[in-house]
């Protein structure tokens, strides 16, 4: 039995709590509690738990004993003992309401087949449950999840280098720094050929992240230690004081949430120099200028299309980073990519240069987004999806790539736009390899995503608006979020 029966095996019990009312998200959740425990003593590791709370401590009780059990252990382990596992367990409550239901799922894991797992890896194992809650529509996982293929194909090309410090300051469930591990263990024989000095750091300090929302934290806390890493991940909100002083990193590899600040409310950092409510545009502030200047520091960063049309701050961002950093080149992704997501998004390419004043000359741009599938679960998104693009960026000679997909814009080209980036995007039908309409039921969810996500954005304006008082509120004040809404629910470019 492989990782991916055992993923399907475990997904399936989730039909075990539905008479519980329990989601999609609260049960990797919970999942996480108990697949903790077991994985420590399937790798023999649980001494770092209390001895009466370890996996046969859950086995050996049953019915309402076990419960009440599972809830004291979850309350004491969330405050006491090892740090780690503090974070993990930090504020636990159990959904469960059923003492059988908790049985089921206990009985059922210990009867996996865990030497299997131990083969091919925990940490892919639990990854890949993390993708399966993704890819649930229902879940709404979606927002905390980048695509696998996506991020592997970024942290290839911004090519992580060992002693390097590498951060996610929007984390999720740490998939990219996880993937720039990898990336280094997969160039360094899993270390061995790096001083142990070196190799130290990769796993204590090299890896470090940022990450708002308590749950998804707890699963990158899990997801970061059974891929051996020890890196600080911050809960907290990068776009706060907690995000004031992340510097000085040499590389930034990152998917910032959509959207604006809850309710309206106003950056709460004072070190930025633009104002504006939209969130990624705040995270592209922190990200450039959390780079070393040293010519050497990279980013990559995945961003909605509003990003690169927004006018007013948005314009003096772009136009800041276009200054601070060489912003090399942009990848126009296909739509669909991000389960229950209808924003269309782009990753932009940057190093940050040692001087502040014009390091952008060119902008390569590939578009992979026009004449593309929809990409969905009935058309995933893979690996060689992205060869052309990646053939494109490692060229020696960018002017010589023949394809159509690929272009360059000077400043100068960008500037006379009023820097806007919205650029790049092709419109020849002789690309088109599917003639085929789209399938009716991927597109159907596309529209309720948009709909939704327009519906929730609209109520960020309405408080927003409401929140400022009236005789200060002007278009230029509303017309950010209005843009995103008019973006998301397909009113493109129209602001």
């Amino acid at each position: 039995m492989g990782n991916q029966d055992i993923v399907q095996k475990l997904w399936n019990l989730c039909n075990v709590l539905r008479d519980d009312g329990i989601t999609y998200h609260q049960y990797v959740t919970e999942l996480t509690y108990v697949l903790f425990l077991k994985m420590m003593n399937e790798t023999n590791n649980e001494s770092i738990l209390p001895e009466e709370y370890r996996w046969d401590s859950l086995r050996e009780r049953h019915g309402m004993a076990l419960q009440q059990h599972y809830r004291q252990l979850l309350l004491d382990l969330g405050n006491q003992g090892n740090e780690t596992i503090k974070q993990i367990y930090m504020n636990a409550t159990s959904n469960i309401n059923e003492p059988k239901n908790l049985e089921k799922i206990i009985t059922s894991i210990d009867q996996l087949d865990w030497y299997s797992a131990k083969e091919e890896g925990l940490g892919d194992l639990y990854e890949g449950l993390l993708e399966k809650n993704a890819s649930e529509t229902k879940s709404g996982a979606g927002q905390y999840f980048t695509p696998r293929p996506l991020i592997d194909v970024i942290t290839k090309l911004v090519d992580p280098q060992p002693g390097e410090r590498c951060n996610d300051p929007a984390a999720g469930t740490f998939g990219f720094m996880i993937a720039a591990d990898r990336h280094v263990r997969s160039n360094t024989d899993d270390y061995f050929d790096l001083p142990e000095k070196t190799a130290e750091f990769q796993k204590k300090q090299a890896f470090s992240g940022v990450e708002l929302v308590k749950d998804t934290h707890r699963l990158a806390m899990m997801n970061a230690m059974l891929h051996e890493i020890d890196g600080e991940i911050i809960l907290g909100d990068t776009l706060s004081d907690d995000g004031v002083h992340l510097k000085n990193f040499d590389v930034i590899l990152t998917n910032p949430p959509f959207g604006t600040k809850q309710g309206g409310e106003r950056l709460t950092r004072d070190d930025l120099t633009f104002t504006t409510t939209n969130k990624q545009l705040n995270f592209l502030q922190h990200i450039y200028r959390a780079l070393k200047a040293d010519g050497k520091a990279r980013a990559a960063v995945v961003l909605p299309d509003n990003v690169l049309f927004e006018s007013g701050a948005g314009a003096k961002i772009r136009d800041d980073l276009m200054d601070k950093c060489n912003l090399h080149t942009i990848l126009r992704l296909p739509t669909g990519i991000f389960y229950a997501q209808g924003v269309k998004t782009n990753v932009l390419f940057f190093t940050r240069e040692k001087t502040d004043k014009d390091n952008t000359k060119d902008v390569w741009v590939y578009d992979l987004r026009t004449n593309m599938p929809s990409f969905g679960k009935r058309t995933p998104l893979t690996l060689a999806h992205f060869d052309a693009f990646v053939e494109a960026y490692t060229a020696e000679d960018r002017m010589k790539v023949e394809d159509v997909r690929w272009n360059v814009f000077t400043r100068d080209d960008i500037c006379k736009k009023g820097d806007s980036l919205d650029i790049g995007l092709i419109a020849d039908e002789s690309l088109s390899a599917y003639d085929n309409l789209p399938d009716p039921i991927d597109s159907a969810e596309e529209a309720m995503a948009k709909l939704e996500e327009a519906l929730t954005l609209l109520g960020e304006v309405v408080a927003e608006l409401k929140a400022i008082d009236a005789t200060q509120v002007s278009y230029e004040d509303a017309k950010p979020s209005l843009a995103m809404v008019a973006e998301t629910s397909g009113v493109y470019g129209n602001e």
